[in-house]
């Protein structure tokens, strides 16, 4: 049996604040290291945060390399390295610089096939500098406790709300821009909390505004594309409300952005789950900010969740959940095609939402 869509969607680990400052504090001594030239043999760069995963990485490359250029900077991508290869390379001294630059992104070496390697970082040459950079680790790894143990490992997570406030007030003010909170909820909204994408909405923007100084929501309206994830939600408003055109509008949508039907119906499971535990909460007398801090939604987007949770009985959200699971599995034997399956899905929970919501 295929393993359960559902509990896949609701896998994630919410963040604490304790987690978000040692997060800070893992950046901060990074940027530390950078800034004085106190380098560490080994760093993994990991986590779902591509921006400043990204970022550090290029400033580790710079800095290790002092200056220098490429000759002795080797780069791996994917899940084809030869571990044997880039042993051999971390064997060879640096040509009239102090280090040679090793870095792997992408190779899967934390989740198996890493064990040589792990087994040389316990005595590398003093020459040889690694940068790792991953989505994700496995802590339990032999590469990766080597690693850490030889330097240094920075986590990169989803950044916290506060915090993404704070960097888009600094960004603007760098055009000289200005944008009310409310305003900066909407862009939130909008966005969410890929900074990578933020980035991309906040130069067009800044360009779409050019005479101006202020950002309005007129401004975010015109400008800023909507992520995947808010079209599940609408979809999601348009099944509660009996609106099966509008939700199959939004579903091809998706399929001509090329969103693929099975990362569709992942997402459409997790809002399902999501609500499911947004309602569970309500009942128990959670307000929405407390909602939030539950399921590790910023205050304002579970405002909207707890309303879109009101248009539903728990009954037909635990069977809407029911009914991902059922479809997934139909899509893994065969039974029924990916894109078929989503729409058949959506003409089901539409059929089944209540007229009227429910408080």
């Amino acid at each position: 049996m295929p393993k359960l869509l559902y509990t896949k969607a609701m896998g994630k680990t919410f963040k604490k604040s304790e987690e978000e400052q040692e997060q800070l504090k893992q950046i901060y001594q990074l940027s530390e290291e950078i800034g004085t030239g106190q380098l560490k043999q080994v760093y993994i760069l990991y986590g779902v945060e591509a921006y400043l995963r990204n970022q550090y990485k290029d400033k580790l490359k710079d800095a290790l390399l002092d200056g220098g250029d490429l000759m002795n900077f080797h780069y791996f991508e994917g899940k084809d390295v030869r571990t044997e290869e880039v042993i051999d390379l971390a064997q060879t001294m640096p040509f009239l610089a102090q280090r040679r630059v090793l870095m792997l992104e992408n190779s899967g070496l934390f989740a198996h096939g890493g064990e040589a390697l792990a087994e040389y970082l316990g005595d590398p040459c003093e020459t040889a500098y690694f940068v790792f950079v991953e989505t994700d680790v496995d802590k339990r790894s032999k590469l990766y406790k080597a690693a850490a143990a030889r330097g240094r490992a920075v986590e990169f997570r989803e950044m916290d709300k506060p915090t993404l406030e704070r960097w888009i007030y600094g960004r603007l003010k760098q055009d000289n821009k200005k944008i009310s909170g409310r305003d900066l909820d909407l862009l939130l909204d909008r966005t969410g909390f890929d900074m990578s994408n933020i980035a991309m909405e906040l130069e067009k923007l800044v360009c779409y505004c050019m005479d101006r100084d202020v950002i309005t929501a007129g401004d975010i309206e015109a400008i800023c594309t909507k992520q995947v994830n808010n079209r599940i939600f609408d979809m999601i408003n348009a099944l509660a409300e009996r609106r099966q055109e509008a939700a199959m509008k939004l579903y091809y949508d998706l399929l001509m952005l090329k969103e693929p039907p099975m990362r569709i119906l992942f997402l459409i499971a997790r809002q399902f789950n999501l609500l499911l535990r947004v309602k569970e909460l309500k009942k128990k007398g959670y307000g929405a900010d407390a909602i939030g801090k539950e399921v590790g939604l910023a205050g304002f987007i579970a405002r909207k969740y707890v309303t879109q949770a009101a248009k539903f009985k728990e009954s037909d959200l635990r069977r809407a959940v029911e009914d991902c699971v059922e479809t997934e599995e139909a899509v893994k034997t065969g039974r029924m095609g990916d894109v078929m399956s989503v729409e058949l899905l959506i003409v089901k929970c539409s059929a089944a939402a209540r007229e009227e919501y429910n408080a």
